[in-house]
């Protein structure tokens, strides 16, 4: 598996701004998907609302990975199941799923910001992928948000 599999959905363009712009968009495409933002798209997919609960949840795991990486040398990521993480979706809130996002993203920026060349080049190891950097991390977390903004203007589109 690739270090980063949200790499196609970056290409070129600059994490650091696809992850500043991703709470003020995410925000944007809801209020889009307005009164079907429970309907998945197609049977098996997430709604709308299933998405934004996972990107709440992604965004506190990255904070936690962030951290343990810049605080702990040879840090070891751990993985998660999102299909288990994600059955308790339907009954949450996409408001607070939106508020949660928005408040970690927040903090995270601040952390990514201030983040010298030597931190993002420290290596941390993920199970499924092998050794990366914070870099990669941060690149993947960018990737991450474009994959499921483009999933959730699609639903949009089809509002």
């Amino acid at each position: 598996m690739a270090l980063n599999p949200y790499a196609k959905f970056l290409g070129d363009a600059p994490a650091r701004e696809a992850i500043d712009e991703t709470a003020g968009r995410l925000k944007f495409l809801i209020e889009r998907v307005g009164s079907h933002v429970e309907q998945p798209p197609a049977p098996g997919k997430w709604s709308a609302q299933e998405i934004v609960c996972h990107l709440a949840d992604c965004e506190i795991v990255f904070a936690f990975r962030l951290r343990q990486a810049l605080a702990q040398d040879g840090h070891v990521i751990q993985p998660f199941d999102q299909e288990i993480w994600a059955t308790q979706y339907k009954s949450c809130d996409v408001r607070t799923a939106l508020e949660v996002f928005a408040a970690v993203r927040g903090w995270n920026i601040r952390l990514i910001r201030a983040l010298s060349p030597d931190d993002l080049a420290k290596k941390v190891t993920h199970p499924e992928r092998g050794e990366m950097t914070v870099s990669i991390v941060v690149e993947t977390m960018a990737g991450h948000d474009l994959n499921h903004l483009a999933q959730i203007e699609a639903i949009a589109d089809a509002a």
